[in-house]
């Protein structure tokens, strides 16, 4: 699929993303998965929303900030529910699926992100596809699509999420976080 994000515009790519997260989330709420199943789609839903998340900090935020007038606010927020989810995450990630809080904290996440991406695809994006020349949101399909292969792929709540940080110390918190995936058996899909 990732040669395809790349001949996608911001848009899409995100909109993709939302989808394919959507996808296992429909997966999560069927009451016949397995503790060992749910674990596995909480774990490839994480990796999924922190790989987009980051993509979006680092590209799509600080354009937003440009190209509108509210920018700041909007990215703000953005970034806020960013933290949020990406808390939840954390505490999902060492949790065993069995443990008593595992449900209401995976019913936590899917309506917190669900929440963000109906508002990010009924507010945010048709403004940037306004805001934006089409040359430029091929040219952000493309950064957010090579953010992604290189962002974390578990969740780091007290990193920086905004440039020039986030562009700094991304790169080297998804190395570690895919060498780290390569000894636990877990799989990235790029």
């Amino acid at each position: 699929m990732a040669g395809n994000e790349q001949n996608q515009d911001l848009i899409d790519v995100i909109v993709s993303d939302h989808r394919n997260v959507e996808e296992v989330f429909v997966e999560l709420e069927n009451d016949a998965v397995t503790p060992e199943r749910r674990k596995e789609l909480v774990d490839h839903a994480i990796t999924e929303l922190v790989r987009h998340s980051v993509a979006e900090e680092q590209h799509m935020y600080p354009v937003a900030r440009r190209v509108l007038e509210d920018g700041d606010q909007v990215a703000e927020h953005e970034i806020q529910e960013h933290a949020e989810a990406e808390s939840v995450m954390k505490e999902l990630e060492g949790m065993d699926a069995t443990d008593s809080r595992y449900d209401e904290l995976v019913r936590s996440l899917v309506a917190d992100i669900r929440h963000h991406v109906a508002d990010e695809e009924s507010e945010l994006l048709p403004r940037l596809r306004r805001a934006c020349s089409q040359e430029e949101l091929m040219e952000l399909g493309r950064k957010v699509a090579n953010a992604k292969k290189t962002a974390p792929t578990r969740p780091h709540p007290k990193a920086p999420d905004t440039p020039p940080a986030n562009r700094l110390l991304d790169p080297g918190a998804g190395m570690i976080d895919r060498m780290r995936d390569a000894l636990t058996g877990q799989t990235t899909r790029h």
